[in-house]
């Protein structure tokens, strides 16, 4: 019996979600001749947001997926973060390892419609069958295929079924049982653009007893603010209330970054949202449907890592799918290789936060911060 499942049993896939984790199983999907639906809620297929933090894990993640050309153009690449003090004095300047080739930056950041579109434009390139405004109602399996009914009525025939519909994921609901809703996390997250100073040339980050502020450049051009509050009774903020607020945020921060906070204007576009976080800890799966990316992982941004662990699920299941001959053992070995990065990811992304919401030591911080690269810089 041939070793690869993926080629001996199964012919056309449908992938719930149109985001960078769908996208990417669309994509090795395809690349290994599998015929593939994907399905997306939204109508317009749009994405919301600033910009993207490329950890080492998530720029590696994404090389690997064949988007190497279009990072280092349209994005910008670094090899470390420096963390400071909140008058601008530096800690610690932390350099990560050049993981995916010699001549790649270890890390960087990329503008959200930017990854978008090199994203989509390749799973359209490839074929795949992209329907939107649509979304799975129910579906039944037995041992050979899963049968599934759309929200607009229509069915459809499957081999597999990957669940990649986000932190708010309906598949999760329909295929596992009794599972955890997100949780918030008691802070919430502030983002928005800014030039990039001259000579600027990695990501930074200045810590305070009770707030952090980070900066990452991700364009040629571009860098993208993020600020982390704690907000333990998760407030309602009306828009125009936002460029005030963040100001008074950054009131008392020295430096580069209050240069910066003089330049946010009554108008700026700002992205306000409250973290919530998710971990399925155990199987992803359920038969022949299986759950990657936010769905089963949602993390905070601490490490930046959110986007690439939902690449890194999309080729670990199909190579597995390729290494064996069985469904269930295809299965097992994916659990067995993501699980524990899964807990990695999500458990010290959300240590990273309580320690700021405590207002432990910058160095003990700096410390955690600069164990979770080194972690995450490990094989997936």
């Amino acid at each position: 019996m041939s070793q690869n499942y993926l080629k001996t049993h199964m012919s056309k896939v449908l992938v719930v979600g149109g985001g960078i984790a769908g996208m990417s199983a669309a994509i090795r999907l395809r690349e290994n001749d599998i015929a593939v639906d994907l399905v997306d809620v939204d109508p317009n297929w749009r994405v919301y947001g600033t910009g993207i933090t490329l950890s080492v894990l998530t720029m590696r993640a994404l090389c690997d997926l064949g988007f190497k050309d279009g990072l280092l153009k349209h994005g910008h690449g670094h090899d470390g973060v420096t963390l400071n003090d909140k008058a601008g004095n530096l800690i610690q300047e932390i350099t990560a390892k050049r993981l995916f080739a010699d001549d790649v930056p270890a890390e960087g950041g990329v503008l959200r419609p930017v990854l978008h579109k090199m994203m989509s434009d390749r799973v359209k390139e490839l074929k795949t069958d992209v329907r939107l405004g649509l979304s799975v109602e129910s579906f039944t399996q037995d041992e050979d295929s899963v049968s599934v009914v759309f929200t607009d009525g229509t069915t459809g025939q499957y081999d597999f079924v990957i669940g990649a519909d986000g932190l708010f994921s309906t598949m999760r609901e329909k295929t596992l049982e009794n599972t955890p809703k997100p949780k918030f996390t008691g802070q919430a997250c502030w983002r928005v653009m800014f030039d990039t100073p001259k000579d600027w040339q990695q990501g930074q980050m200045f810590l305070s007893p009770d707030i952090k502020v980070g900066f990452t450049p991700c364009s040629p051009t571009r860098m993208y603010m993020y600020l982390l509050e704690h907000v333990p009774d998760n407030p309602w903020r009306e828009e125009a209330e936002l460029p005030n607020i963040l100001r008074d945020l950054l009131e008392g921060f020295g430096g580069v970054v209050s240069d910066l906070r003089k330049t946010i204007s009554d108008d700026a576009e700002i992205v306000y949202r409250p973290l919530e976080a998710i971990l399925i800890d155990g199987d992803w799966y359920n038969g022949r449907v299986a759950l990657i990316g936010d769905s089963v992982h949602a993390t905070t941004p601490h490490l930046g890592s959110g986007a690439g662990m939902a690449v890194e699920d999309a080729i670990v299941l199909v190579d597995e799918l390729k290494a064996h001959a069985d469904l269930g053992d295809a299965m097992k070995s994916f659990m067995e290789r993501r699980l524990d990065r899964g807990r990695l990811v999500v458990g010290n992304s959300l240590r990273i936060g309580e320690m700021e919401m405590a207002g432990d030591p910058m160095s003990e911080q700096a410390a955690l911060m600069k164990s979770s690269v080194e972690a995450i810089e490990e094989p997936y």
